[in-house]
């Protein structure tokens, strides 16, 4: 199957998370972007329908996250980060992952075609 929208989950890989922490923060940043794009009418409708695509991908630090969140935006893209509550493995508001859409996927790509897979 071919699909047209896709969302990316970038964490941050100078945190070293482990894998379970890594899922959970993907899976927020997940949640916050479908919840925003559905909000505002940003391609959920069509990325819900073809199946909900989702990349998992790894950025630098949060510099390189900021960054990405605004390219993202300027692109028409949702972008949701991620703040951590710190009862775990991070100090409380540690930023650790950014959502980016759902949007088409080569508008995702224009902003994350850069990073590699998790």
């Amino acid at each position: 199957m071919d699909f047209e929208y896709k969302m990316a989950l970038v964490v941050r890989k100078d945190l070293k998370l482990s894998p379970g922490k890594m899922a959970v923060q993907a899976s927020h940043a997940a949640v916050g972007c479908a919840l925003e794009s559905k909000k505002k009418g940003k391609h959920f409708k069509e990325w819900y329908r073809e199946g909900q695509k989702k990349v998992v991908l790894k950025c630098d630090d949060e510099e390189h996250m900021d960054f990405l969140s605004d390219v993202a935006k300027r692109n028409g893209l949702v972008a949701y980060m991620v703040t951590d509550a710190g009862l775990t493995e991070v100090p409380p508001g540690t930023r650790t992952c950014l959502g980016i859409g759902p949007g088409p996927d080569n508008i995702v790509d224009k902003v994350t075609g850069s990073l590699s897979l998790v």
